[in-house]
């Protein structure tokens, strides 16, 4: 199954709609992803300029103003292949990950949209 595939696959099981996120745009990724903090965390905010509008982290939420680090959407496979299939839920959308568990909860947050 191609990224594509996997990615409309996840949007119908939730009812989103599929937004893409064309892997030459960026996500906000905060560094414990990539060490393997866990759970893993991700919204989609409205895209804007050379973003996707997706912010992932791991672990606890903070406030530093340094959590996130731009990341092109094609090296996402170097931090965290397991979260391409949810890049394309469009804005508004969450999710919280354990993958090693097999855990997974997805949802949307009309918030994100204010």
């Amino acid at each position: 199954m191609t990224k594509e595939e996997a990615q409309r696959s996840l949007c119908q099981q939730y009812g989103s709609v599929y937004v893409v996120s064309p892997e030459e745009l960026k996500i906000g990724v905060a560094a414990g992803v990539q060490t393997g903090m866990r759970p893993l965390h991700g919204v989609r905010h409205q895209p804007e300029g050379d973003t996707t509008g997706w912010y992932v982290w791991a672990g606890e939420a903070s406030d530093a103003e340094d959590l996130f680090q731009p990341l092109h959407v094609t090296h996402l496979d170097e931090w965290a292949p397991s979260l391409h299939r949810f890049l394309g839920l469009a804005p508004g959308w969450r999710f919280l990950l354990v993958p090693e568990e097999g855990y997974e909860d997805v949802w949307f947050d009309e918030t994100l949209l204010q």
